[in-house]
């Protein structure tokens, strides 16, 4: 593909990250690619989506140098500007990330040359009751720890508003969205809705909606399932709900998820993809639901997911499974799959010996 202007998001206190941009910069001098440095973590205040690509001069590519975090602030920008996404892995989980720091330079000439497929991500978006704000009083108590806060999301303005059906906001998770209480000693009660049906109220620290990329987050920390990133759906899961029903909910794509504040509730914050952008007051409700827009990111072969989540996780055997010492075997596929399985994800077929 073409690229005309790459926007480079570096995280200054990754190791490798500095010369893993000098390389970048480099690589764009050399084939007379346009390279903007963008600051997400600007001291002086952070700016909107759209104002950051728009000072990066539009770029047709972000590339991301640092953890699944500085991929998520990438993300962000690549999603307002229907920009290719190339996360480099310089973190300690990198779930999201793609390339290894050394192989930049061949990742940027397979994006030129075309010689990959883009993957497809799910996002999420919203409609709320109102548009989402920080009161002034409360905003150096919620920044403690943060850093400079993001800018409330905007509204939409292709969409159609009313009091039914809430305020547009012009903003995506590519991993979740989070409700969650305020003070420690008060818990968020809130109504849940799944395609406009109450499923049912809950008391809980937090709820949150995840997509399948986000399963692997929050979403999993709180007892959710893994979803193949591959998968179409969206996860509802309770954290430290007090109530019987515990379990998370997985919906189809098209069913969107309404959390509306209850009368007793306390407020409640709202967290886009670990951002804080706003509070909420009883009352106020949230919808959430697949965004029209995707995120394309650099795949440069197919992504060993499952292999990722055996390492990244430290998943361990169980002891009855391997009581004589002898581990399972790596799939021992060598040819090619017969016709009725030709349609399947499975493995490419390895020579003998490796």
């Amino acid at each position: 593909m073409t690229i005309e202007r790459v926007g480079l998001v570096v995280h200054g206190g990754r190791a490798g990250a500095a010369e893993a941009a000098r390389e970048v910069r480099a690589w764009c001098d050399e084939n007379a690619v346009a390279c903007t440095d963008i600051d997400v973590w600007s001291d002086t205040g952070r700016h909107s989506a759209r104002q950051e690509v728009d000072a990066a001069g539009d770029p047709d590519l972000v590339v991301t140098l640092g953890g699944d975090g500085t991929f998520l602030r990438g993300a962000r920008l690549a999603a307002e500007n229907d920009a290719l996404i190339l996360g480099v892995d310089l973190g300690r989980v990198g779930f999201l990330t793609e390339v290894p720091a050394p192989a930049v330079r061949s990742a940027l000439d397979a994006v030129r040359g075309d010689h990959l497929e883009p993957e497809s991500r799910m996002l999420l978006t919203l409609r709320a009751s109102r548009l989402l704000e920080i009161p002034a009083e409360m905003e150096t108590l919620l920044r403690y720890g943060r850093g400079p806060l993001l800018p409330p999301p905007r509204m939409r303005t292709d969409c159609e508003s009313g009091d039914e059906w809430g305020i547009a906001l012009n903003v995506t998770a590519l991993n979740d969205v989070v409700l969650e209480k305020l003070s420690r000693d008060r818990q968020v009660s809130v109504g849940v809705y799944i395609a406009g049906r109450l499923l049912a109220s809950y008391s809980a620290d937090a709820l949150l909606v995840a997509t399948p990329t986000g399963s692997t987050a929050y979403s999993f920390a709180a007892g959710g399932p893994v979803v193949s990133p591959r998968a179409e759906a969206l996860v509802f899961t309770a954290v430290a709900p007090h109530m019987t029903f515990d379990r998370s909910v997985v919906t189809a794509p098209d069913e969107p998820v309404g959390l509306r504040i209850l009368e007793r509730s306390g407020r409640a914050a709202v967290s886009i993809d670990g951002q804080l952008r706003g509070v909420l007051d009883p009352g106020d409700w949230l919808g959430v639901y697949a965004a029209p827009r995707r995120l394309r990111a650099v795949r440069l072969g197919p992504m060993d997911f499952y292999g990722r989540l055996r390492d990244r996780m430290r998943l361990t055997d169980a002891p009855a499974a391997v009581a004589d010492g002898t581990p399972a075997p790596l799939w021992p596929v060598s040819t090619p799959p017969p016709g009725d399985l030709a349609h399947l994800a499975m493995p490419l077929p390895t020579a003998e010996g490796d």
